[in-house]
């Protein structure tokens, strides 16, 4: 049932249709589509005929015709390199179709990631994960994608452990780890210098967050997320209507976001945050040359409206002797403010970690049980999205589909017991 949810998303998504549009395209109604997308816990879900499967396989079919083939056969690899290498170290080097592209080898991941299929294909392959800065999710995250297709992980944490404490060059550091390991993720408290340790190295190397410039796995991981939020909602991406709320200066995760997001059409954004931790003006510039929409402000009363509401916390630890005027405990997104200001499907993000503590000017724990609350399905994507990274990187993506087994053991069909129906593993 899962494949056929993901087969039925992944044509929305590539056709750009609504689900009453889709619907409409397939000559079906509205409620039997809803039921072959439900998830197969739900017990209402039910098998797509196959005579429905084989049109909608030959609608995609003539709609991948009317693309430029040249530029579509071209592998995945080459069009999303980094100065013709197999690495990722921005989200500028993706185009629209090639991020849908991995977006449907995400897709294809989320059997192994949900722990239903077991995938071996980098078994042999060491990822290095070299992370200068602290870190627990996107550290594990990483591990964990590439411990799923098979592959092993050396993993260090801070600058203590490094020879570079010595003196040691970042070229020297680079080029030593990448004689020990397949590929390499790092995390970086300086802008610019994980691209440093990229031109030591041939092998791919990923950026996981490089000071306050970007952090791209995050981008199209929430990327991923928003779009599926928008499959299972009936939503577009184009149009729609994102607010950015919290510390836009420093917080990478929205640096590389808006840029994404601006690769679709008609979109508007919303950027509050105080007046001195605003969106960098080249970024604004960019969403506005694109054609989209900017607003910036400072009240949070400015999310009405919007279809996702995207929170970050303050990243003090960036901080050069800024004042935060304006950063107040009442700067929170909480249940209150979100019931007053917006829809009923809006969907509600946040990066993490977030600061959890009462008063605290970020996204509030009083939205936990709230079905808009899609922060930990986002870190779930994170799995499968990185799968699809390393996979693409290290040219074995066409090679998941007939390398899948079943697993041997048991998983929960929802990881945490406060989980919406739509977070179920089955």
């Amino acid at each position: 049932m899962d494949s056929q949810q993901d087969f039925l998303r992944d044509a929305m998504r590539r056709l750009n249709l609504t689900r009453d549009a889709f619907a409409e395209r397939l000559g079906v109604r509205r409620r039997t589509l809803d039921t072959w997308l439900l998830p197969e816990a739900s017990g209402e879900a039910r098998a797509m005929p196959d005579m429905a499967q084989k049109f909608v396989s030959e609608i995609l079919f003539r709609e991948a015709e009317g693309h430029d083939a040249q530029k579509h056969h071209r592998p995945l690899a080459e069009r999303m390199s980094a100065d013709g290498r197999p690495q990722l170290l921005s989200v500028a080097q993706f185009e629209r179709e090639s991020l849908e592209e991995l977006f449907r080898i995400a897709d294809v991941m989320q059997p192994i990631a949900r722990r239903h299929k077991v995938c071996r294909v980098l078994e042999g392959a060491v990822m290095g994960s070299l992370f200068f800065e602290a870190s627990t999710r996107t550290r594990v995250s990483f591990g964990a994608a590439f411990s799923r297709l098979g592959g092993s992980v050396c993993d260090t944490t801070g600058f203590t452990f490094s020879s570079m404490a010595k003196g040691e060059s970042i070229y020297d550091t680079s080029r030593v780890m990448a004689g020990y390991v397949d590929a390499l993720v790092i995390r970086h408290p300086e802008q610019g210098s994980v691209a440093e340790f990229a031109r030591a190295t041939n092998i791919p190397v990923i950026n996981a967050g490089d000071g306050p410039g970007e952090h791209p796995s995050q981008a199209i991981l929430d990327m991923y997320t928003i779009q599926r939020e928008f499959s299972r909602l009936g939503k577009l991406m184009d149009g729609a209507h994102i607010a950015m709320v919290g510390d836009l200066k420093y917080g990478r995760t929205v640096h590389s976001l808006i840029r994404l997001l601006s690769l679709y059409k008609g979109m508007k954004f919303t950027l509050i945050s105080p007046s001195s931790l605003e969106m960098p003006a080249y970024l604004i510039e960019m969403a506005s040359t694109n054609g989209h929409v900017v607003e910036v402000s400072t009240s949070l009363q400015d999310l009405k409206g919007a279809d996702v509401v995207y929170a970050t916390r303050i990243q003090k630890e960036r901080f050069a002797g800024e004042n935060i005027e304006g950063y107040t405990p009442e700067f929170q997104v909480q249940k209150s403010l979100v019931d007053a200001l917006c829809k009923p499907d809006t969907i509600i993000m946040h990066p993490l970690p977030r600061d959890a503590r009462a008063g605290a000017n970020d996204l509030s724990t009083d939205l936990n049980l709230d079905p808009r609350l899609a922060i930990f399905r986002q870190t779930d994507n994170g799995i499968p999205v990185r799968m699809a990274l390393f996979a693409v990187l290290m040219g074995v993506e066409s090679q998941i589909a007939r390398n899948l087994r079943d697993v041997t053991w048991r998983s929960p069909a929802f990881v945490g017991p406060d989980d919406a129906v739509f977070d179920t593993l089955d």
